[in-house]
């Protein structure tokens, strides 16, 4: 299987509070042969977080497309 690579950007629709997680709005772009864009609605305790969690559920949705073509 090839390596699922991919880069993404961050917006905060809500900021993350002591007592609370923000709400981000994150679009992940993946480089060939996985050059799809998808965007998420996280809530992380950070920006960095949100941007990590989307792209661990982009790398997911790519390796699941292989076995769903079979």
């Amino acid at each position: 299987m090839v390596q699922v690579l991919a880069n993404a950007v961050v917006d905060v629709v809500r900021p993350s509070t002591p007592k609370g997680l923000g709400l981000f709005h994150v679009e992940v772009w993946g480089k060939p042969p996985y050059d799809y864009t998808r965007t998420y609605e996280i809530q992380a305790k950070s920006d960095t977080l949100a941007a990590q969690e989307g792209i661990r559920r982009f790398v997911d949705e790519m390796e699941k497309l292989p076995a769903e073509g079979n």
